[in-house]
């Protein structure tokens, strides 16, 4: 269930945690890209359970081939007021309000944030576009995570959801109060509508929902979804993710006059649901959200405590620098750093030594997502696995961290690392008897060996790592040869001595193929400060012969190149869940390599990999969850997809003091803008220390 996306398309409820750390191209809180909008953000890398887990509720087997399910049984299972893919949920059928918010939180007061970038839409659900922040908090979902809960949701807009033994099909009961900002009430009609909309705005929906083959009205308040497939126990939890449209809404005719289109980008304030609504913005450059004093889910006690600051005003800037100095100066109240050299040097201002300013690493648990440089393997150069492995044996992670990161990271070595999902040591039991199915076509070393990235601890190992990247780049038909270059630094002076023999002319590593052709690559960038990064891995190419470059476009540009595919290495991240499932064929799945705007960013396409995700698509147990996952991760890892970079197991975050928070705060992030409230006194009080 990866990170789960489909909560908030770009909303801010301290969700951004799941960013690229050290700006490789900032998808994050500050800076919305792609990852952070068409994937609709990090809210839902939990979720929360209830009466019965869906392991529980599975069948013991379930059948590897695709099969037609059985019309819904009219005798209706249980009804689950909580879905989870691992145990059971925290919280009962007769919870109050989560244990990490504070019931009692004061409504009120203004919270200003800043974006790097821009914005040209109001529709998070479109390929097209790029969605202004906090546009998915006006929306609600049928169910809701919990930020302390990995892979479970309660319900929000559907009061309970049940399904068979088999899983062939999920019932939702709406809540009869659920109502749209217009006053009108969600009803059946308008979840039928979101499903089959949603599909037809973005690829990527009809590869998450591929399995939700039928969505019908079953009752006043009842809709039940039919699945081509048995024993999917994510089914149900990932409709819970699904956001609900207003079907009047968008099936009328808007203010230029024009039908309204899902599929499209489009500047006009769309209706919602959820706890905020907007109030105003300037194109490309702010937008203000204004909480909803009468949200139909104000006293639900999935929201109890919640959604405290009346409004939220996002200022956008087109590089860090300026939207720092704006924080520092006290226009913004809070600041989400993702660069450990900013954070070790650059917060020392006066507000910090005054008081004024609190500067706090908050922990966070969860999957360290894998951060990297991705490669494109549509590109010829990049097809071979040989060659992809060589580049990392050309990236010396050691130095860069003392040297530039402040030795604040730790280095990720798994798509799926600080868990029990990741693939260590040797595949043993369930997970051999997997890969063993897919033998022939995998490389020996998935089976002999245990992938490590390469050590670069002494200056020894350097010279040992590029020398195996050039054997590496042998024996994938490129050598190395040292070529006469010109040298802007030889004179006159310098030149006639050459051409008396008594200079020596300068010379490079050139990494040529059979056909003489230079190993050129470019590195393409959506931010200025990851420059300096990339310059390091870079010094080590070019020993080999690579002729790399580095290209910072602005992030519209950006968008476009990535989505289109148009691009040599770009720095990805791929976040994940404790419980991955369907949302792994957008990653690597053969089906979305070549769809525009899908998450296979990297253009993977391998009947093994697609085999071994359907084997995790109906996976019937929490062991087979975790054996099948293993699989994936070492045969991706085996691939040399990417050079992983690192994470970082803190939120670092810089506020104004003049916010509350609860004594607990929830385990997956900070949730800012989802817990926090703004203090009346602290506020009067800073107003008053800063006369």
């Amino acid at each position: 269930m990866a990170a789960k996306f489909m909560v908030d398309p770009a909303g801010f409820h301290g969700a951004a945690t799941q960013t690229l750390n050290e700006r490789g191209s900032a998808r994050g809180s500050s800076s919305l890209r792609r990852r952070a909008t068409t994937f609709l953000a990090v809210l839902a890398t939990t979720a929360a359970t209830f009466s019965g887990s869906v392991f529980a509720q599975a069948e013991a087997s379930a059948p590897a081939t695709p099969a037609p399910a059985a019309a819904p049984d009219a005798s209706a299972p249980v009804r689950h007021h909580a879905l989870s893919l691992i145990g059971e949920p925290k919280f009962g059928p007769d919870f109050k309000h989560f244990d990490w918010v504070n019931p009692d939180a004061p409504k009120g007061g203004v919270v200003r944030m800043t974006v790097e970038g821009t914005f040209d839409s109001f529709n998070p659900f479109s390929v097209q576009g790029v969605p202004a922040a906090g546009s998915g908090s006006i929306y609600d979902t049928l169910m809701t995570g919990s930020p302390d809960e990995e892979s479970t949701e309660y319900g929000l807009v559907a009061e309970w959801v049940s399904y068979p033994p088999d899983i062939s099909w999920a019932k939702f009961g709406l809540r009869p109060e659920a109502r749209f900002h217009d006053g009108k009430p969600i009803t059946p009609e308008d979840v039928i509508f979101s499903l089959e909309a949603l599909k037809k705005s973005h690829p990527m929906y009809n590869r998450y929902y591929k399995n939700v083959v039928k969505a019908e009205k079953t009752g006043d308040h009842e809709v039940t979804f039919t699945f081509d497939i048995t024993g999917n126990r994510e089914l149900p939890q990932i409709l819970g993710q699904l956001t609900v449209l207003p079907r009047h809404y968008w099936e009328a005719v808007g203010k230029n006059g024009e039908p309204r289109d899902i599929t499209k980008s489009t500047l006009e304030i769309p209706l919602g649901s959820g706890p905020y609504k907007i109030k105003e913005f300037s194109p490309g450059s702010r937008i203000v959200l204004e909480r909803v004093k009468d949200y139909w889910a104000k006293d639900l006690p999935v929201r109890v405590g919640q959604f405290n600051f009346d409004e939220m005003q996002f200022q956008y800037f087109r590089d860090r620098t300026a939207a720092f100095e704006d924080f520092k100066s006290g226009r913004a109240d809070m600041w989400r750093e993702r660069m450990a050299s900013a954070w070790s040097t650059q917060f020392s201002f006066d507000a910090i030594k005054q008081g004024w300013v609190k500067k706090e690493a908050l922990p966070t648990k969860g999957v360290a997502m894998m951060q990297a440089f991705a490669f494109n393997t549509r590109r010829d150069i990049f097809k071979d696995p040989r060659v992809r492995q060589a580049f990392n044996y050309a990236f010396d992670f050691e130095d860069l961290n003392r040297s530039v990161l402040f030795g604040q990271y730790t280095r990720v070595g798994s798509f799926f690392d600080n868990s029990e999902l990741a693939a260590k040591g040797l595949p043993e039991g369930r997970e051999l008897e997997i890969l063993k199915e897919f033998e022939k076509d995998l490389p020996p070393e998935v089976f002999t060996t245990e992938w490590k990235n390469p050590s670069f601890a002494t200056r020894d190992d350097l010279r040992k790592n590029l020398s195996e990247a050039m054997r590496l780049f042998k024996e994938a038909g490129w050598e190395v040869r040292q070529e006469e270059v010109e040298d802007p630094d030889c004179g006159t002076f310098c030149k006639l001595t050459r051409a008396v023999g008594l200079g020596s002319t300068k010379t490079q590593a050139v990494l040529r193929n059979a056909k003489g052709e230079p190993f050129k690559v470019e590195f393409l960038l959506s931010d200025d400060a990851f420059q300096k990064h990339v310059a390091h891995y870079i010094s080590n190419l070019s020993k080999i012969g690579v002729q790399a470059t580095i290209r910072v476009v602005d992030p519209a540009q950006y968008q476009r190149r990535e989505r289109s595919f148009d691009f040599d290495i770009v720095v990805d991240s791929f976040p994940q869940s404790n419980s991955p499932g369907n949302e792994q064929r957008d990653y690597w799945g053969t089906g979305a390599a070549d769809q525009e705007g899908s998450r296979n960013t990297i253009g993977i396409k391998s009947p093994v990999i697609d085999a071994i995700i359907e084997k995790l698509v109906v996976a019937k147990d929490r062991d087979e969850v975790i054996a099948t996952t293993k699989a994936l991760d070492r045969v991706l890892l085996w691939g040399h997809y990417v050079v992983p970079q690192w994470y970082n197991p803190f939120e670092w975050i810089a506020t104004w003091d003049v916010f509350g928070r609860p004594e607990k705060l929830p385990s997956l992030t900070s949730a800012f803008s989802q817990v926090w409230w703004v203090d009346a006194a602290k506020e009067q009080a800073l107003a008053g220390r800063r006369k």
